[in-house]
């Protein structure tokens, strides 16, 4: 059985990261985030390795058995399974954010329709979404599982914590795992918002100069 909850921090054994990694999935699965065997899960173990989610699974129904273990050139080093197609993109999360140890790819509904609308998450509606994210850029479409994925995230990704990709879903990623989770449910709780204010036809924005002061608090607590 997975555990019934993630704390927060990185450094754990790997035992602990398999558990966790699989009550992230029974979580994003649970809310619909990732059906059938869409999404994956990556968690940098160490300086050589990344633990990471089984290719054509269903991520609510993982066991910690299941993970797979590559190391930074994705070429696997233990597992029954092979890693997910989409590893390259969690590695270029990697080699960018040194910050990073934790990435969550999922497609939950409301932001991926954003995202196939071509519309990016960045209008200061609400002021946790500013000082969380700052703001939510579109990456350009790519083929899921390429190359061509990686390059059309790689300049976003330095200065972003989380990506719509165009007509694909979301990533998000943090200093651990369950930081990565909290932002891809605030990504869809404030793309929920969002599309209320589209439907009832009035956004009032945030002014330029709160916007400034929100940005601060940003810098001063980084999340």
């Amino acid at each position: 059985m997975c555990a019934d909850h993630i704390s927060p921090g990185h450094q754990k054994s790997e035992a602990e990261h398999r558990l966790d990694i699989c009550t992230a999935g029974n979580w994003l699965y649970e809310r619909g985030f990732i059906p059938a065997c869409d999404g994956n899960i990556t968690i940098r173990l160490d300086s050589e390795r990344i633990l990471a989610t089984p290719r054509g699974f269903c991520k609510g129904m993982m066991s910690p058995d299941d993970l797979v273990i590559t190391d930074h050139s994705g070429r696997k080093i233990s597992g029954k399974h092979e890693p997910s197609s989409e590893l390259e993109m969690h590695l270029l999360i990697y080699r960018r954010r040194l910050d990073a140890n934790a990435v969550c790819h999922a497609h939950p509904p409301i932001a991926t329709g954003f995202a196939a609308a071509g519309v990016p998450l960045d209008k200061p509606l609400l002021a946790e979404m500013v000082v969380t994210f700052g703001r939510i850029p579109l990456a350009p479409f790519a083929m899921p599982g390429t190359t061509e994925l990686s390059w059309s995230l790689e300049p976003l990704v330095a200065d972003h914590d989380a990506i719509l990709m165009a007509n694909h879903g979301v990533v998000t990623y943090g200093a651990d795992l369950i930081s990565a989770f909290h932002r891809m449910d605030v990504v869809e709780h404030y793309a929920r918002v969002s599309l209320v204010t589209e439907l009832l036809g009035k956004q009032s924005l945030l002014s330029g100069c709160d916007v400034e002061k929100l940005l601060t608090v940003r810098q001063r607590h980084p999340n």
